[in-house]
């Protein structure tokens, strides 16, 4: 398989995109509101400081701004963390999203993998901790992750800082998609206290905006980040990112709607798919990680819906499928396609 990622609407005929994960609300009124009013100023070079934006996004997360940088979405600073950190060895956690092992090689990096294992329901669990050695440079990792959708527990990921602490290790956090999750599961209330700690997020999921491309960066050491702020772009953002991102900042009851909403469709969507037999594990993110022996995403395609193969992330096989939490609408009908594949 070639494709690393979901998404791919381009070479195939789709009716219903299930393989990436975009919130199912759509988005905001106010947001697409803010791009067409952005067309106006595309006359001119957006700020090339994002001042407007760092203050929204600083004020609604009461982190300082200097504690903060903005991407062209998480990839861009998935890329520029690595390649001011230089990290001779890199572990990343399997199954986990294609772009942390693509950004460590793009600098060299040696990428070790610790395999999370199906019968700890895909959780690290001590082992990660005896595996972060001396040798190891950096930790890139997910909360929740993807594509299994597993969050990690609160009092584990403050046990693993301090453990990397202690070895000297950088962690690069993405919580792409923690705003999916119900209660206070973030560590940015907390990300002073680990000056060794990258936390990494987008607009692009929660807002449903991929086309937009606008992610951001939370670190407390101002050396660390002004070395990553060099291996960014200027202007990296477009006038269209920077007005999108101050408008979605506002949209608290948006979140608040969006949450309730997943729990109730994904409570729905594993009781039916179980009920056919197909094996579930349960996340907390706006995705579903399932197996079964059915060939789903061939099927699949021959009905217009697109879903995630994952035999081709790293400690996954043939069988493995990621589908998104879609419209009640949409996903009666994608359970209906499924019911009806045979294997």
């Amino acid at each position: 398989m070639k494709n690393v990622h979901g998404g791919d609407i381009y070479r195939n005929r789709i009716d219903l995109d299930f393989s990436v994960n975009i919130n199912p609300s759509g988005i905001p009124k106010s947001v697409k509101a803010a791009l067409y009013k952005a067309v106006e100023s595309c006359d001119k070079y957006p700020d090339i400081e994002a001042q407007a934006l760092k203050e929204a996004v600083s004020s609604t997360l009461l982190i300082p701004q200097e504690q903060l940088l903005f991407g062209n979405g998480a990839s861009e600073l998935f890329m520029a963390a690595v390649h001011a950190l230089r990290p001779k060895k890199t572990m990343i956690l399997a199954p986990s999203f294609y772009g942390y092992e693509y950004a460590a090689k793009a600098v060299g990096s040696e990428v070790i993998y610790f395999f999370l294992k199906q019968e700890n329901d895909f959780l690290p669990q001590e082992g990660l901790l005896e595996a972060l050695n001396e040798k190891i440079d950096l930790l890139i990792l997910g909360n929740p992750n993807n594509p299994t959708g597993k969050k990690l527990d609160q009092t584990y990921l403050r046990c693993l800082l301090e453990h990397c602490r202690e070895k000297n290790i950088t962690v690069v956090l993405d919580e792409c998609f923690i705003e999916f999750c119900e209660g206070e599961c973030s560590i940015i209330s907390e990300s002073k206290e680990y000056e060794h700690l990258l936390i990494v997020r987008a607009f692009t999921k929660i807002y449903a905006i991929p086309g937009v491309r606008l992610g951001y960066l939370i670190g407390s050491d101002p050396l660390l980040l002004e070395k990553i702020k060099r291996h960014l772009p200027e202007w990296n953002l477009s006038t269209f990112a920077q007005k999108a991102g101050i408008a979605c900042v506002k949209e608290h009851g948006y979140i608040e709607e969006t949450i309730k909403y997943l729990k109730d469709e994904r409570e729905y969507l594993i009781k039916e798919l179980r009920a056919m037999g197909i094996m579930v594990f349960a996340g907390e993110a706006d995705f579903i990680l399932i197996y079964t022996k059915k060939p789903l995403y061939a099927y699949l395609l021959t009905q217009g819906i697109l879903i995630r193969d994952c035999r081709n992330f790293k400690g996954l096989t043939e069988g493995y499928y990621r589908i998104a939490i879609k419209s009640h609408k949409d996903n009666q009908r994608l359970l209906k396609a499924i019911g009806e594949c045979n294997e």
